[in-house]
């Protein structure tokens, strides 16, 4: 890499991390900042600093939030006794968008953040599935949706939680294949989505 005064070349080892954002990309986003103006450069310091500031996860689904419990868990027009398991936040999307074009799914959500990867290190522990299983030892809820993204690690983590979940009063289901094998969830159009919702299978 081209050697940059110290405050650029910190700046772009920083954007580097960002996931998808490679050197050449990372030069491009430091110098647009540095043409930028001053007001533009400190609203974007701030905006990264008051999302760090206000964001935290939701103490019952573990989806990002600034405010605890999230909408999703205090909405009185969701069915709280139906839970969708997905792998990250931004999957909650997806299926809100299947959500507003029919109406496809009322229920709540819970958040992994991440999916079963023994090459990796991530274990049952390392995902939020302990108070999943809390959620639902407390027999208030009729069935779980397992909305993870139909790759190996994806449905190693829907089988996990199948048998988890096994011993309670609790239907499992996951959804169905209406989402190509290997894609990720949140990649999902509103039609896909909602009719993976609807052909949900037991699991």
């Amino acid at each position: 890499m081209a050697r940059y005064a110290e405050p650029m070349a910190r700046l772009i080892e920083e954007l580097k991390k960002l996931p998808g954002v490679g050197t050449k990309s990372a030069q491009r986003f430091a110098f647009h900042i540095l043409r930028s103006t001053d007001e533009d450069a400190a609203a974007l310091a701030e905006a990264v600093r008051g999302l760090k500031a206000s964001l935290r996860l939701c103490s019952i689904c573990n989806n990002v939030t600034d405010v605890d419990p999230c909408a999703y868990c205090t909405s009185p027009s969701r069915n709280q006794r139906l839970i969708c398991v997905v792998e990250e936040p931004t999957s909650i999307e997806a299926i809100e968008r299947a959500r507003g074009a029919n109406g496809a799914y009322q229920g709540v959500y819970h958040v992994l953040h991440g999916t079963l990867s023994p090459l990796h290190g991530v274990g049952p522990d390392q995902l939020r599935t302990r108070t999943l299983v809390a959620r639902v030892e407390k027999g208030e809820v009729d069935e779980v949706i397992v909305a993870t993204s139909p790759t190996l690690e994806g449905e190693a983590t829907a089988n996990w939680l199948a048998s988890a979940l096994r011993g309670f009063n609790v239907t499992i289901t996951r959804i169905a294949t209406g989402v190509p094998a290997g894609s990720d969830i949140e990649y999902a159009d509103e039609v896909t989505m909602a009719s993976a919702m609807d052909g949900r299978r037991e699991l």
